[in-house]
């Protein structure tokens, strides 16, 4: 077996299951044959114990990291931000919770590419503090994702309805479910080479906005007027929320830093992948740098830029926000071009945030069958959840995703809808607790790392500053967790539903783990006593015998290559 430059003097049985439990040995190809990414099955190489295939390649990853986390939100939603905060609040709020996903991927990624496998950060969890960490987490991870799904098919309705109101709800609802199905219960490559191409197209939506924001603001716009900042200086830089003066300010910034900390994310859908990347201790580094630095460049890019299209206290975007108008009416960018008497445009626009919806959703169906695959890896979910098909593909968690993707039939009725609206925000604190699982995980494998001797710098990946970054993220995220429902508590604002929807899920979290310790009785791990080893010597094989396939002609050679 190659070295990795880990540690390896691994005990004989590193998986600490029986033998009952591993699948039959010709479902794995350890031959010693050399083997070609393209080989079907046996190119694929899954570890003994997770069945699904590597057939994710870099430029999939790089994709998937952005698709997952773009979507309506930083071109719609975020003009809500822009209201309640002013230009300033928006900017500084997104800049510096682009600072706590750079710590949080900075954490996730040496993790994962030592141990590449399906829900890594989940199943670490579990590992590396305590097995009713990893079932909380676990747990969490799935109602997040899961319940996203139905919010972002009602979303790409929505959308629809932004040109006609003739097509029946229900009709657009089965469509989009029967498109989710199609191409996550194909083979895992269909599911990458699909979501790639959504996600570049927010990529180019994203960029063409920012440079539309640039051209316009000096000049390029039918009215020829040289704009610029003239909405930070009127109506000014700093808007007042709920209150007057700098309290009002202040409670702002806050509205603003936390729609920074639900909106951008990344590192954890890049994770989701690593058991279906192919060569991932070579491609998830990469990947991980790459979306951090291309989401922090849209992310606070796009931030200053609806502070400079719109003023904050602009009456059309207010009345689209209030009124509830469809698609993306109630854009800033789309408001300014209604503005500037630019044609055609906001029409061009709302097709491309339709697809962002759509490639949102879709990479949700992913990571929470994968999440819910994961779990019932590790037990704590049905042991046919864990089924693959001959693909790879865990046919019956992706099922599971799709019935409850159904809820977004309840949009049929009106009512329903508000009822769905709530359902989203119980859940919205749990990507927060996510990422505070996944900083404070860390924290334990490095000192399980240092009390079994093994250095750092023999890592495939080593993240930097640590573990100062890591205690920055858990610090921020969790403060943040109980940040999110602040509303409530400002005089003459307390509201039942509101403080219940905000706070549900930092209630539910540690029932969830005292639950599952309890009942099966875990031990919070000592450092020596982390299992670091199970699994790895399947990755080390496929690392071994991996090949690359070569590029089919030159264009992809180049293709690939821009994108890895």
């Amino acid at each position: 077996m190659a070295s990795t430059g880990v540690k390896q003097d691994v005990p004989s049985n590193v998986y600490n299951r029986s033998d009952a439990e591993k699948p039959p040995v010709d479902s794995v190809s350890l031959s010693g044959a050399r083997i070609s990414a393209d080989d079907g099955e046996a190119g694929s190489l899954p570890p003994s114990y997770d069945h699904t295939h590597r057939k994710l390649k870099p430029r999939h990853i790089q994709l998937i990291g952005i698709g997952g986390t773009i979507g309506t939100a930083l071109y719609v939603n975020i003009g809500r931000g822009l209201m309640q905060g002013g230009p300033a609040s928006l900017f500084i709020a997104f800049s510096l919770w682009c600072t706590v996903i750079l710590a949080i991927n900075n954490s996730m990624a040496e993790m994962v590419t030592y141990l590449p496998v399906s829900s890594p950060f989940i199943r670490f969890a579990g590992r590396y503090v305590d097995d009713a960490l990893g079932f909380a987490a676990g747990y969490n991870f799935f109602i997040f994702e899961a319940a996203l799904v139905p919010f972002e098919i009602v979303a790409c309705n929505v959308i629809l309805h932004y040109w006609t109101d003739k097509i029946h709800v229900a009709i657009v609802i089965a469509v989009i479910i029967a498109c989710y199905a199609l191409v996550n219960l194909t083979a895992v490559k269909w599911y990458g080479e699909s979501e790639f191409w959504m996600a570049l197209g927010k990529v180019i939506l994203i960029v063409s906005l920012i440079c539309f924001t640039f051209v316009t603001m000096l000049g390029g716009n039918p009215q020829g007027d040289r704009y610029g900042f003239r909405y930070w200086k009127d109506p000014g830089p700093f808007a007042e929320s709920t209150k007057t003066g700098d309290v009002g300010r202040f409670i702002g910034f806050i509205a603003c830093l936390i729609q920074a900390s639900f909106t951008i994310a990344g590192p954890d859908y890049v994770s989701m992948a690593a058991g279906e990347a192919e060569n991932p201790r070579k491609a998830l580094p990469r990947a991980f740098n790459a979306v951090f630095y291309r989401l922090t460049t849209f992310f606070v890019l796009g931030s200053l830029c609806v502070g400079i299209v719109v003023p904050y206290n602009d009456p059309t975007m207010k009345a689209a926000f209030s009124e509830g108008r469809p698609g993306a009416a109630a854009s800033p960018y789309v408001v300014a071009m209604d503005r500037m008497g630019i044609p055609y445009l906001p029409h061009i626009v709302n097709a491309l945030i339709f697809t962002s919806a759509l490639s949102a959703g879709n990479s949700y169906v992913y990571c929470a069958s994968r999440s819910l695959y994961g779990l019932a890896l590790e037990g704590k979910a049905p042991k046919i959840l864990a089924k693959c098909t001959k693909g790879g593909i865990p046919l019956y968690s992706i099922a599971v995703v799709l019935a409850i993707a159904l809820l977004s039939f309840l949009q049929v009725s009106n009512n329903a809808a508000v009822v769905l609206q709530w359902f989203i925000n119980l859940v919205t604190a749990s990507q927060l607790i996510n990422f505070s699982v996944i900083t404070f995980t860390y924290i334990k494998f490095r000192k399980a790392l240092a009390a079994q001797g093994i250095s750092r710098d023999t890592l495939p990946h080593k993240g930097f500053w640590q573990p100062a970054t890591a205690w920055y993220a858990f610090t921020a995220t969790s403060i943040m967790c109980f940040v999110g429902g602040y509303s409530v508590f400002v005089p003459g604002n307390w509201d039942v539903p509101t403080f219940l929807f905000s706070y549900l899920m930092i209630f539910l979290f540690p029932v969830l783990f005292v639950s599952w310790k309890l009942i099966h009785k875990t031990k919070w791990r000592a450092p020596e006593e982390v299992d670091l080893f199970s699994d790895k010597a399947d990755i080390d094989e496929y690392e071994r015998q991996f090949v690359p396939a070569p590029p089919r002609n030159t264009f992809m050679k180049y293709w690939d290559k821009t994108f890895s």
